[in-house]
């Protein structure tokens, strides 16, 4: 079976990564595979999920399955954090959430669900998007369409564009759209124009599929979620992939959610109903550790509040780096406005490197960039702020 087959091209991202693992240059940086990383260049355990973990192993009587859709109380803390206390999307019964297997698997459910719900339903992405996203909904057998998102000359939303092409998708397609800290632009849309978004969902009967892969991440908790309120105003039918990855740093947990919310509280059964048959047949129950300690912070007053503590000190650390960065490169005299890098969201920057000095950086310089030269900033670190600013300068001939 496997004589004849050629081995499959490496990961974009976590190939990058395998070649940085290698690499014997003491002052190497990887600012590809996204992350977090502290001052130190470690992926820290929040102090939170260790005193959450502490608890779960003393309480912890059995590893029996979780239900297919996981806990409960996962989902219904997972919905608190999307959408607020008492909101009426949660009261009505318009929600339902399972636990995933990370975002990523999140993704991957809703995908299945709405191909199951439409078959000859298209996808449409923003140009650029995750690099994973393609695949994901591709192998769930949906059709891939873009529509305009980022415009390299003014280094924001390409607007016009995007709404153009929103208004003209056809009544049951599927939108992906990247609710805060766009990956890998960090350029996103502003109220005014994510209202018009769910304006031109309701009014064109396209679905909205919503990946929240960074709340708290851009400015806070709360206003991370804003985006969502305009699509629950409107009624509309949605899917919400979201993932404790970044912000509870459960990385190898695996841990997320996908919410899919109905114009009833009988249309979100129905279609949960449905959900719940793609996990039987993809991974049948959910891990139950990294949902065990989201369960735990979220519901205890004081574990939630460190861990929101623990949140913004991510954030604004990524915050000082963005600016770090700019002051870096100004001080060393290289004639660009590289203003738009503070202006830019979360873990992603589109740095402005072209995929030749990328590749210059990585092989004089040992530091591992993304091809498209979208850079993770929260590789970026005060020991190696210098030495990045310096070969930067020098590839783009400061």
């Amino acid at each position: 079976m496997f004589d004849a087959i050629s081995p499959a091209p490496p990961d974009a991202i976590l190939g990058l990564t395998e070649a940085f693992k290698s690499d014997t240059c003491p002052q190497k940086i990887n600012l590809g595979v996204g992350v977090y990383k502290d001052n130190m260049g470690l992926t820290p355990v929040l102090k939170c999920v260790k005193e959450a973990e502490g608890r779960i192993e003393a309480e912890q009587t059995t590893k029996n399955y979780l239900p297919m859709a996981g806990s409960p109380d996962f989902g219904r803390l997972t919905q608190k954090l999307l959408f607020g206390e008492d909101h009426e999307v949660i009261s009505s019964g318009r929600c339902c959430t399972a636990h995933s297997p990370g975002g990523t698997g999140g993704l991957r459910v809703g995908a299945e669900t709405a191909k199951g719900f439409s078959e000859n339903a298209s996808i449409w992405m923003s140009k650029p998007t995750w690099a994973n996203h393609k695949g994901i909904f591709g192998n769930a057998g949906m059709a891939i369409k873009e529509y305009p998102y980022y415009n390299p000359e003014t280094r924001d939303v390409d607007w016009d564009g995007m709404r153009e092409v929103l208004g003209k998708i056809p009544a049951g397609d599927v939108v992906l759209l990247h609710v805060c800290c766009h990956n890998p632009t960090g350029v996103d849309l502003i109220p005014d124009q994510w209202q018009e978004v769910a304006d031109q969902a309701k009014a064109r009967g396209w679905i909205p599929f919503l990946d929240f892969a960074y709340q708290g991440f851009g400015e806070g908790l709360g206003e991370d979620a804003a985006p969502l309120q305009p699509f629950l105003d409107a009624g509309v039918e949605m899917f919400i992939a979201s993932s404790y990855s970044k912000n509870f740093g459960l990385y190898c947990e695996r841990t997320g959610a996908i919410t899919m919310v109905g114009k009833t509280a009988d249309d979100a059964r129905a279609g949960f109903s449905h959900m719940k048959v793609c996990i039987r047949r993809n991974y049948s129950n959910p891990p139950a550790h990294g949902g065990a300690i989201v369960v735990a912070v979220l519901d205890d007053e004081t574990l939630c509040s460190v861990w929101e503590e623990e949140v913004a000190t991510m954030r604004d650390r990524i915050k000082d780096m963005r600016s770090a960065l700019v002051q870096g490169l100004k001080g060393r005299g290289v004639d660009l406005d590289f203003s738009f890098i503070e202006r830019q969201r979360g873990m992603f920057s589109f740095s402005g490197l072209r995929d030749d000095q990328v590749d210059w950086l990585r092989e004089e310089k040992s530091i591992y960039i993304v091809k498209g030269g979208r850079i993770n900033v929260a590789g970026v670190t005060t020991a190696n702020i210098d030495y990045l600013c310096d070969s930067m300068a020098e590839v783009f001939g400061a």
